[in-house]
């Protein structure tokens, strides 16, 4: 199994109680810088603009300019976004960020896209929360067109929902000109690509285009849903042609290696509610060592699962980032 990390960027309050400014950006590149020296494959961030889950006036980093940053300050693990909300970028220009990022981290970066899911963000940021089917319809037309301004030199698209290089404009001198493309250099340094992950479970419509299109899925779930959703998408890669085998399986979890009182002390620092914090006591993979090494050696074992990717919420606080990597990591390579 890999495993990556995500680094505190404060979409989940994990900044909450650090100076504002520039210390929070500390905060997020220690860690980083940890995780990496820990022997991390990878660190995450999550392309969110504010709090969960209460929009709160609290710092949440933007997630590629801090990809960029963090490209610039690491030199070895690599870098992605869990996963990129299509709705906030058009394609084009995603396409344009993630090579120059690319080109930053030295060919570094694994890719994640999405359909966005987060409507209170989408709608307070001035976009149109569209219906689901509509949001991965997007999706599937943002895929192809993130590829080809990657792999083309001069890329042109016109779908139902996206039109990219094409149609008549004026230039500068007042000329009309028939567009022969739009131009994305630098390229980026992987080929033919960066790694494509693409994350959500939808079984009709999200998960026929990871057959059609990613390197990686990612979603999650008890065992037995994960291997659910494993057979749904060999089914849906052997209808386009695919080897279901082509594609790594990966999920994310949340980890906090303390007892309850560390984890309450925790949530109080972090702002956190008295609800919110028995729902994040749900939502933790369990706590003690060896029943974590178990769950996630089921995981792989049952369900496929090649590559996991960890929150901590006591990132830059605690020690569960160090334990997972010194303790559950090397029973599990």
């Amino acid at each position: 199994m890999r495993f990556g990390a995500f680094v505190p960027q404060g979409w989940r309050l994990d900044l909450v109680g650090v100076e504002p400014g520039y210390p929070q950006y500390q905060r997020m590149k220690d860690c980083a810088l940890e995780l990496e020296a820990s022997g991390y494959d990878s660190l995450w961030l999550y392309d969110h603009f504010h709090t969960v889950p209460r929009a709160l006036p609290e710092a949440t980093f933007e997630a590629w300019t801090a990809t960029a940053a963090l490209a610039e300050a690491t030199t070895s693990i690599r870098l992605g976004q869990m996963c990129g909300c299509n709705l906030y970028r058009s394609p084009a220009l995603v396409a344009k960020i993630a090579a120059n990022v690319d080109v930053i981290s030295r060919g570094r970066l694994e890719f994640g896209l999405g359909a966005g899911w987060y409507r209170h963000e989408v709608v307070a940021y001035g976009y149109e929360f569209e219906p689901a089917a509509v949001r991965i319809r997007k999706l599937e037309e943002a895929v192809r067109i993130v590829r080809g301004m990657w792999t083309e030199d001069e890329f042109q698209y016109e779908g139902k929902h996206y039109k990219i290089g094409v149609g008549r404009v004026k230039n500068y001198v007042g000329e009309e000109i028939e567009l022969q493309g739009a131009v994305n250099h630098p390229k980026p340094i992987q080929k033919p690509h960066p790694p494509l992950w693409i994350a959500g479970g939808g079984e009709q419509l999200t998960l026929r285009t990871v057959a059609r299109h990613a390197d990686y899925s990612n979603y999650g779930g008890t065992v037995q849903e994960v291997v659910r959703k494993n057979e749904i998408l060999d089914g849906h890669c052997q209808k386009v042609g695919r080897d279901p085998a082509d594609i790594t399986r990966t999920m994310n979890i949340n980890v906090f290696l303390g007892n309850d009182e560390q984890l309450e002390a925790l949530g109080r620092e972090m702002g956190r509610s008295d609800r919110e914090i028995q729902a994040l006591r749900r939502m933790l993979s369990p706590r003690a060592p060896q029943k974590l090494i178990d769950n996630l050696a089921e995981y792989r074992d049952r369900a496929r699962i090649q590559y996991v990717i960890a929150y901590f919420p006591d990132a830059g606080r605690g020690e569960s980032a160090r334990r997972f990597a010194e303790e559950i990591v090397p029973a599990l390579r």
